[in-house]
């Protein structure tokens, strides 16, 4: 089994952002933060690609981005796009199955991927002087990828090894995997990323033959180099490598579905086999995210969750010892998003006394003053995190890629920092009111199963 993980996979962790509290003036000066000098070109095929110079190593990321989520995941298959991320690894015309690996690892580099909603993407960090050869392999898989029965059946199999590890064995996996179906009425967003064994029982060679035809193509990929290298010739070896790729006749199929706005609240009760504690998660729908009230969102989420001293950790764990982890996050999608809350709740507690507390911190952070100096702190810690992993090739790869796939537009990576730095608390208390605190929740109950009535009567019988 691979390492790799899709990115969608909601696990506890994931919801969490970095803990490290900074102190800071009450009114912090506004940073200049200099721009990313990247560059940007589209072949003739449609292939889209970004570039950006970091002399600071004599490395290089290759990352190549494709707009091919669980969103597009046909009807009943849930999982394809997750079963790509590791059929991608297999073999080529030209390349053995897992030589991936040896390609970045061999020389002392590194290979991952991800699935998310609507992303898969594929990265490298290797020397410098390797840039050429993984440019010529990430164009072969995706120019001559072998889709074959063998391949499918034995990348299947990992797949649901998977779904078996971090959503059944994991005591909160099933509560983190159900956020999406129960929260979405009619996006596919409700398809989880990790898809189901069912729906991957039920899909056949021809099924994944199609949809690797119709996703897996030059006009629906972004190619990302970040690092050291020379401009001009990288543009020569994208041309050499990709540019001979051919684009479909066929336009790539996109979502259309709308999510409807809620309209009452819903509640739903999920159980678990395995979690030995009560937890509760509850969400909002939120604007996709190049929406101006995206950023605000990030920071309320912040403020409620971020450190041992925010403010969900100080109501539910330090004071009143109702739960042991809560976490908040604003998740922003290319389509409709999710503000979400969660707490797995300590021993003798149950979600309705989460829930009350949960409910009312939101209502005191959008209703009531933000200290100053409260505010300063979590977005001094959201820009120091997002300034750390521009410090790395690969960094700045992600952010460009997050920003020109998720949000619509590279540029966003040179003014997203300097909006954070501008959110005030009338913006986080508006978005807050607008979204969360006065509108329409999905509530997720999850509990434990009951002991079996007969396991306790074992051996009454005998």
């Amino acid at each position: 089994m691979r390492r790799r993980l899709g990115a969608g996979i909601r696990l506890v962790p994931l919801l969490l952002l970095a803990a490290g509290a900074v102190v800071v003036p009450v009114r912090a000066a506004e940073l200049a933060v200099p721009s990313i000098a990247y560059h940007e070109r589209t072949l003739a095929n449609g292939l889209q690609v970004i570039s950006v110079e970091d002399h600071a190593s004599p490395t290089v990321t290759v990352q190549v981005w494709y707009h091919v989520g669980s969103k597009d995941d046909p009807a009943g298959r849930s999982g394809f796009a997750h079963l790509f991320e590791h059929l991608m690894f297999k073999s080529t015309a030209h390349m053995h199955a897992e030589q991936m690996d040896r390609l970045t690892e061999d020389v002392g580099g590194a290979n991952n991927a991800s699935t998310g909603d609507d992303i898969t993407n594929y990265y490298e960090v290797i020397p410098a002087n390797y840039l050429r050869t993984l440019l010529w392999a990430e164009a072969e898989r995706l120019s001559n990828l072998n889709v074959d029965e063998k391949n499918f059946i034995s990348e299947r199999a990992v797949v649901e090894e998977e779904y078996r590890q971090s959503v059944l064995a994991n005591p909160y996996g099933k509560l983190f995997n159900a956020i999406d179906p129960h929260s979405y009425a009619v996006h596919p967003y409700q398809r989880p990323t990790i898809g189901s064994i069912e729906d991957l029982e039920a899909a056949s060679l021809a099924d994944v033959i199609a949809f690797h035809k119709t996703f897996y193509r030059p006009d629906n990929a972004t190619l990302i180099v970040a690092g050291d290298f020379d401009p001009k010739q990288l543009d020569a070896w994208v041309d050499e490598y990709f540019g001979w790729i051919p684009k479909p006749a066929s336009p790539v199929p996109q979502v259309t579905a709308q999510e409807p706005a809620r309209t009452a609240d819903k509640r739903y009760t999920e159980t678990s086999p395995t979690a030995p504690l009560p937890a509760i998660a509850m969400t909002w729908l939120i604007p996709p995210a190049p929406s101006a009230d995206t950023i605000p969102l990030q920071v309320a989420a912040a403020l409620l969750s971020q450190g041992d001293s925010s403010r969900l950790y100080q109501a539910l764990v330090y004071r009143t010892q109702i739960a042991q982890q809560v976490g908040a996050d604003a998740d922003s999608r290319v389509g409709p998003g999710l503000f979400t809350v969660y707490a797995i709740l300590a021993s003798g507690h149950q979600p309705a006394e989460a829930e009350k507390v949960l409910r009312g911190e939101i209502a005191r952070l959008a209703g009531q003053p933000i200290p100053p100096a409260e505010l300063a702190k979590v977005k001094t810690q959201l820009l120091t995190e997002a300034l750390e992993q521009r410090q790395t090739p690969m960094g700045l790869a992600f952010a460009l890629g997050q920003a020109a796939l998720t949000e619509g537009d590279p540029a966003r990576v040179n003014t997203d920092l300097a909006t954070l730095q501008k959110v005030t608390a009338d913006d986080v208390q508006r978005v807050l009111r607008q979204y969360v605190a006065g509108a329409h929740s999905v509530t997720i109950d999850y509990l434990p199963q009951p002991k079996a009535a007969s396991a306790t009567r074992q051996g009454a019988t005998k």
